[in-house]
């Protein structure tokens, strides 16, 4: 049985990862800031302050940290807060997963992402995958999805539109710009539980990567 983490236990593809691992008898800790209502009952909560655990806080033993932390610029509310989700919490947990004993990790980055471009999502998400490469991981999958699609709890009207236009959209992404097509988070949450134990070194993964036969 693998001791997964996942982080961001309560977002769009945390959650959907949550519940897969559980089906396929797991029993993952979800680590996330409020408590989960629906958690599987052979799952464990980890519910944590993330600026206070950042400083004393420690994981549980864990072989493999799914890394699912996620905001946006409105939702933070600025750019400042944005980075501090986005990289410096998401990559202050992979150092302390990494304490805890992990050696394979799983990111959902973003298609797009490059430590060097003037966009500063991208930018971010970019220099947080190279931050985590340098970690010495025996395993890492980055995985670089388009728009997600799914429920989310919490209402983003920008992504709400993109879901409507993708279902035109993506039938014209074809070849190399098919890396930018939606995803359905339950998809991609399943490629990255069926590759977790798969290979080692760096490894990225596009739409075409993922569990669609698209």
């Amino acid at each position: 049985m693998t001791h997964s983490i996942i982080a961001g236990a309560t977002g769009l593809v945390g959650n959907s990862i949550l519940s897969q691992l559980v089906a396929r008898g797991d029993r993952p800790i979800a680590l996330a800031r409020r408590l989960i209502d629906d958690l599987p009952a052979n799952a464990e909560m980890l519910e944590i302050d993330f600026k206070q655990f950042l400083i004393n806080g420690e994981l549980p033993y864990c072989h493999h940290l799914y890394l699912c932390l996620g905001t946006t610029i409105k939702t933070a509310g600025s750019r400042e807060a944005f980075r501090i989700v986005d990289f410096e919490y998401s990559f202050a947990l992979a150092k302390k997963a990494m304490e805890a004993g992990a050696t394979r990790l799983s990111l959902v980055s973003s298609v797009g992402a490059n430590a060097n471009s003037k966009n500063f999502y991208l930018r971010t998400k970019g220099q947080l995958e190279e931050a985590i490469k340098s970690l010495g991981f025996s395993s890492v999958n980055i995985y670089r999805p388009g728009l997600l699609i799914g429920h989310r709890q919490e209402k983003r009207s920008a992504e709400k539109a993109g879901q409507f236009f993708s279902k035109f959209v993506d039938p014209l992404l074809l070849g190399g710009l098919s890396q930018y097509r939606s995803i359905d988070a339950n998809l991609l949450a399943g490629t990255m539980i069926d590759n977790a134990n798969k290979g080692d070194g760096v490894n990225h993964f596009h739409f075409r990567s993922f569990n669609t036969s698209s």
